[in-house]
């Protein structure tokens, strides 16, 4: 393939795949009181969603690229994880001393930088195959982009649970899904960053754990109401189940 043949077919499938975060408009279509209800299934699924995602795509990955998931790989998870809570703690503190200044919500901000560095990383797979070749980078492009629709779905719906204005919301979730365009353009820049992957995937998995383990799941310990719970246990295995779905088109 031509050296310069990736980059057009590339810029064009992550910006496809970047409008995806998008899909947030459906929500923002039904209005603030149908948004409110339509909480008790987007946050389970959106836990479901970045577990689903840690534990079925981004660590078998890691597994697979290293012949192995080693010690490098655990401490990038390790890492993830104190890195996500210690920048938490600092956006608490932060909001704590500044009450009266219009900050995003520390579950908000954690969860899209976690989800831009994912969307670095997914850029550069897509422009990764499509060095390999067009059929590839195609096939690549739709796995990623059906991995990306209920992923978005549900962060719109952290960034809307954090108390993120709909229309700031889905400007958010968009620039954080423009980062995979850099990702890819990087990725075709230098060639190989497979050294940088190594230690983007785990940190990333980690991040996703963290802010599905610590923001997401003690909110539904809130609803002690037997019906609604069963609605969130369903909707958080249907997180997980649709991530489980994806493997079949990867």
């Amino acid at each position: 393939m031509d050296a310069a043949s990736p980059w057009i077919p590339t810029l064009l499938a992550l910006l496809a795949i970047s409008a995806i975060s998008l899909v947030g408009v459906l929500v923002l279509s039904l209005g603030s009181k149908q948004i409110e209800r339509a909480m008790i299934l987007l946050i389970p699924f959106a836990a479901g969603a970045l577990l689903g995602d840690a534990f079925l795509h981004i660590l078998p990955e890691v597994s697979e690229r290293s012949d192995g998931f080693g010690l490098g790989a655990s401490i990038a998870v390790l890492t993830g994880l104190v890195s996500f809570f210690a920048l938490e703690k600092l956006l608490h503190w932060h909001h704590a001393h500044f009450p009266h200044e219009e900050v995003i919500h520390p579950v908000a901000t954690t969860n899209l930088v976690g989800d831009a560095l994912h969307n670095f990383v997914d850029g550069a797979i897509v422009a990764s195959s499509f060095l390999v070749s067009m059929p590839l980078g195609i096939a690549t492009s739709i796995a990623v982009a059906l991995h990306e629709i209920p992923q978005e779905l549900g962060d719109f719906g952290i960034l809307i649970h954090a108390g993120v204005k709909p229309r700031r919301a889905l400007l958010l979730n968009f620039l954080s899904a423009l980062v995979a365009v850099a990702g890819g353009l990087l990725t075709l820049a230098f060639v190989s960053i497979a050294d940088v992957e190594s230690l983007l995937l785990p940190f990333t998995a980690g991040a996703f754990v963290y802010i599905a383990s610590t923001d997401l799941l003690p909110e539904l310990h809130k609803e002690p109401e037997p019906g609604k719970s069963t609605i969130q246990l369903v909707a958080l295995i249907g997180g997980m189940a649709v991530m489980a779905a994806l493997l079949v088109v990867e």
